[in-house]
């Protein structure tokens, strides 16, 4: 499977983070072959690392939620017309909440960034997390999409219930 895959450091923040692009790519391409999702061969998707204030805006417009996140997926597919979608949509990643969340969580930056990418993807190939089944499959996902790149399982935490 080839995807056409487009990572770029909006934020100069990301520059903390050497080789941020390289594991963006590899997340999306690991999130890619173990989707379990039938993709078009060449399909084009495009991550895009910024701040807080650029996610803010966006989430405030298209959620609602005046407030940094995460990561926002904004999918350009729907689900049942993925294998001839030329084109799967956008993926965003802030840089102040992504490091804030790994320091809070004590988990390696990278492997955090390289988790919300992985959700992100997830996100633009029918992946969703409204209900407790939606999110165990989705989380079941992610687990072995990252197992599989060697990140540990991000939800672990969790689990033994020690999230903060």
């Amino acid at each position: 499977m080839t995807l056409e895959i487009d990572v770029v450091q909006i934020s100069p923040l990301w520059a903390a983070l050497p080789g941020v692009e390289a594991l963006a790519e590899r997340a999306i391409r690991a999130a890619a072959k173990s989707s379990g999702v039938a993709l078009r061969e060449g399909a084009e998707v495009s991550a895009r690392l910024v701040d807080d204030e650029a996610i803010r805006a966006l989430n405030s417009r298209w959620r609602g939620a005046n407030k940094p996140t995460n990561v926002l997926a904004f999918p350009a597919a729907t689900p049942g017309k993925l294998a001839e979608a030329p084109l799967l949509g956008d993926i965003l990643v802030a840089y102040e909440t992504t490091r804030r969340e790994a320091a809070e969580q004590r988990l390696d930056f990278g492997d955090h960034v390289a988790h919300l990418v992985v959700h992100g993807f997830l996100h633009l190939v029918g992946f969703d997390h409204r209900n407790a089944t939606e999110a165990a499959r989705m989380e079941a996902r992610e687990i072995r999409i990252l197992e599989e790149m060697g990140v540990a399982n991000p939800y672990a935490e969790a689990v033994l219930g020690n999230e903060s």
